[in-house]
Order: C-alpha cells, then sequence, then structure tokens
C-alpha cells in the first residue's frame, strides 16, 4: 500500500476490497449505523484517556489509530456508495472554512493563552 494515499486511492482501495472480501456493500442505513457504532468506541477510548474515566481490564488507548481508522473506512463505504468524491468534497470544505474562518478563529478570546 502506497505511503501517500489520495483520499481517491482509498475510495478505490475500500471499493477493490468490498468486492474481494465484503462480496457487498451493507445498505447504507447499516453502514450509518456501523459509522455511529466506531465513532462511540472512539469516544469511549478518549474518554478514558483524555477524560475522567478510567480504563477497563483489556482496554487501552492503543487501539485510538485503530478506532480511527474504522470510522475512516465505514466513511468511505457510505462514500462510495452515494458517489461522494471525498477529495473533492474535503477540499471544499477546507475552501468554506478559510473563507468563513480567515479572522473568526484570531478574533476569538477563548483561544488565547
Amino acid at each position: 500500500m502506497a505511503d501517500d494515499l489520495s483520499l481517491r486511492g482509498a475510495q478505490q482501495l475500500v471499493d477493490e476490497w468490498i468486492r474481494k472480501y465484503g462480496v457487498r456493500y451493507f445498505g447504507e442505513m447499516t453502514n450509518l449505523a456501523q459509522l455511529m457504532e466506531e465513532v462511540g468506541e472512539l469516544a469511549r477510548l478518549f474518554s478514558r484517556t483524555y477524560g475522567d474515566q478510567s480504563f477497563k481490564a483489556g482496554e487501552s488507548a492503543e487501539k485510538i489509530p485503530e478506532e480511527m481508522a474504522d470510522i475512516l473506512f465505514v466513511l468511505i463505504c457510505l462514500a462510495n456508495q452515494s458517489g461522494v468524491d471525498l477529495q473533492e468534497a474535503f477540499l471544499q470544505s477546507v475552501q468554506k472554512k478559510t473563507f468563513r474562518d480567515a479572522e473568526r478563529h484570531f478574533n476569538n478570546p477563548k483561544l488565547r493563552v
């Protein structure tokens, strides 16, 4: 696998994996539920790593990268199913935020430390 994988490349990689190993995509609603489940698993690890809760036996912050990757995989499945080019959508999102927030965060006293 390439070290410099683009979002388009990731979408293609997931599509190839689904066709080879997954038989077919799960339905969109199933994948949306899977996405929420994976986000919950990441939230659980964050609440124990950075929040006030403690880890249970067998839990570890070392799984954070795995959970983030699981989220990305399911998100890519949803993008593939709905015809979204994540690379283009991401670039548009950054452009939107840049235009909208060009001065906003600099002028936020809550961000000054």
